[in-house]
């Protein structure tokens, strides 16, 4: 059966900006009146004329500030997303400090517009004291906000940035495997090709991103039923019309659509959610950019290397195979894709390798990665990190043709050209 997955629900960047003028424009409004009213004797020793100059110059000067800043930040953005990478971006210009700033700013303009309008009131020649003080207080608040504006566009340093989406995959690392599903892990049942199929998921719509699975209401909902749910797509998938979404085998009776869709949330884009190999993909996406001839920073890509390298130590120490999830009596009621072992290393080191052959920083920094990895890995992790020692072996033997450049390219430094250690590939090549 095709089905539409429900779109995800997010605040949107605008409503923040908008709950702000709303509440200024009803205190604007409500306030001034019941101080005029209320409290007629509550007023400022400020004369009428001082208080009409520095509303106006609070309100020109907001106005005018919330303009120039805005604009010089959407350029820095825009220039960040040719320089590091247009998926990345996209999370710093969501930070949810940009839209309280334009609240802010926009309040303290729209209030100082009202504090004048009640200046000097009906001729009575009274400033108001509660909104006179709460318009130097937004000021205040805008300042604040102007300098974490600052602070958030310093954050747009390659390295910076670097850490941010290092930080997002070691949180999404801790999400997916340091509380997995319960009862997940080992093979899949031989037999499940056995189960006839009773129903079949298939998706309609514009295309979407899986961002996220509830796999423990998929196991509930197959206990409930004596039923095993596999799955067809993984968090991460792109869903295009007619993407087979889900098989459900055996069963008593169908399961309820409506439910099984629920435990699939959608988006416009990939998130951090169960996805530590969106994180690596960034961080790859920076070190193949920065790798490019038009930029040609290898530094850049030796610093990536460090947050890959602390993303795989981390993934190589956690439980992988966590695709067969079982009910609490041990019966297999989903069987789901996850990323393998192998899955991660492909990422991490394929494309690097391949746009930096010939950097030998970049040689030297990921031979010191892999090595660090056959060290403090456990053995069953270390068969594939072999492959790529010797891909990358490989890799040197073809660009670098001179014997000492195949040497320095071979060595292992965890700095790509700082303090190196001989390996023994790197010492044949220089004993010939």
């Amino acid at each position: 059966m095709k089905v539409a997955l429900p779109l995800r629900t997010r605040i949107q960047r605008w409503a923040v900006p908008l709950v702000y003028v709303c509440a200024t424009l009803t205190a604007g409004m409500v306030l001034p009146r019941l101080e005029h009213h209320f409290l007629p004797n509550l007023v400022s020793t400020m004369s009428p004329s001082a208080a009409m100059s520095i509303g106006s110059a609070i309100a020109s000067g907001m106005i005018a500030l919330t303009g120039i800043v805005f604009s010089l930040v959407f350029v820095m953005v825009q220039f960040s997303a040719t320089a590091y990478s247009p998926r990345l971006v996209v999370w710093v210009s969501r930070d949810p400090v940009m839209s309280h700033a334009l609240g802010v700013f926009t309040s303290t303009f729209l209030y100082s517009l009202s504090l004048m309008a009640w200046v000097d009131r009906d001729g009575s020649g009274k400033v108001p004291m509660i909104s006179g003080w709460l318009t130097f207080g937004l000021l205040v608040a805008s300042v604040g906000m102007f300098v974490a504006l600052v602070q958030r566009i310093g954050s747009l340093q390659v390295n910076r940035m670097l850490i941010f989406t290092g930080d997002k995959g070691r949180w999404a690392i801790d999400e997916l495997y340091a509380a997995p599903p319960p009862q997940a892990g080992g093979p899949a049942p031989s037999n499940l090709d056995e189960l006839p199929v009773a129903q079949t998921l298939t998706y309609t719509g514009r295309p979407q991103v899986i961002q996220r699975i509830d796999y423990a209401a998929l196991v509930h909902l197959a206990t409930a039923r004596s039923a095993v749910i596999e799955l067809d797509v993984a968090v991460g998938d792109t869903l295009i019309e007619a993407s087979q979404l889900l098989r459900v085998r055996g069963g008593s009776r169908p399961l309820d659509e409506a439910a099984l869709l629920a435990t699939l949330a959608t988006g416009d884009e990939r998130t951090f959610e169960q996805d530590p190999k969106f994180a690596l993909r960034l961080v790859v996406d920076i070190a193949i950019k920065a790798l490019s001839p038009a930029i040609n920073d290898p530094t850049t890509a030796t610093q990536a290397l460090d947050q890959i390298e602390d993303l795989l130590i981390r993934l190589g120490r956690s439980q992988l195979d966590l695709g067969t999830i079982r009910d609490v009596q041990g019966a297999v009621r989903v069987v789901a894709p996850f990323p393998t072992w192998e899955d991660f290393l492909r990422l991490s080191f394929d494309e690097i390798r391949y746009c930096g052959a010939t950097s030998v920083q970049v040689m030297r920094r990921m031979n010191a990665l892999i090595k660090n990895l056959l060290t403090v890995l456990p053995s069953e992790r270390r068969e594939a990190l072999r492959y790529w020692e010797e891909r990358l072996e490989g890799t040197v033997e073809r660009t670098f043709k001179d014997v000492e450049e195949k040497h320095d390219a071979s060595v292992a430094d965890r700095q790509g050209l700082g303090i190196g250690e001989e390996t023994d590939e790197a010492e044949q090549v220089h004993s010939k």
